[in-house]
């Protein structure tokens, strides 16, 4: 057994107010289980993305989380679940006035072949993105595949 504090646990970077690896701290092999706050307007993805081998679960713990999926938007709130397949599209964020509390989970964990795609302002559209970590180590940055433009940071 193995017990950790989520205080007890970095913050990383990235497009929420607060996100803490709980899997990596816990060791988990099979699941990835992340801690997420987000301010409003925040998201917990880079962009709208999807993972071709790993399914997603997002229990959400308070307020309410918005995911734009293939369907259309759907609203999740404090004590509902939502689930995507492997391959399922989607991008949580919070659309409203209040803090979202959440708790994602994906199984298998590590699932490197993320797909993203965000808006990119040089290519008129959403283009496939990465991300990487910007030259002065201080944020992450996300970079159009199509053109280079740098389409984010976060801290």
């Amino acid at each position: 057994m193995k017990r950790i504090a989520r205080e007890a646990v970095d913050r990383r970077m990235g497009p929420a107010a607060d996100k803490r690896a709980l899997g990596a701290a816990l060791d988990t092999e099979e699941l990835a289980v992340n801690y997420y706050e987000l301010a409003p307007g925040d998201s917990f993805g880079f962009g709208y993305h999807r993972h071709p081998e790993q399914e997603e679960v997002f229990y959400v713990l308070e307020g309410t989380a918005t995911f734009e999926t293939e369907d259309g938007e759907v609203a999740v709130s404090a004590g509902e679940a939502v689930r995507f397949a492997p391959g399922e599209w989607q991008l949580g964020r919070n659309a409203g006035d209040e803090r979202c509390v959440a708790l994602a989970m994906g199984a298998p964990k590590d699932d490197r072949r993320t797909e993203m795609l965000r808006d990119c302002p040089d290519c008129g559209g959403r283009t496939e993105q990465t991300v990487e970590m910007a030259d002065d180590r201080e944020s992450l940055v996300t970079r159009c595949t199509d053109c280079g433009t740098e389409t984010g940071r976060f801290d």
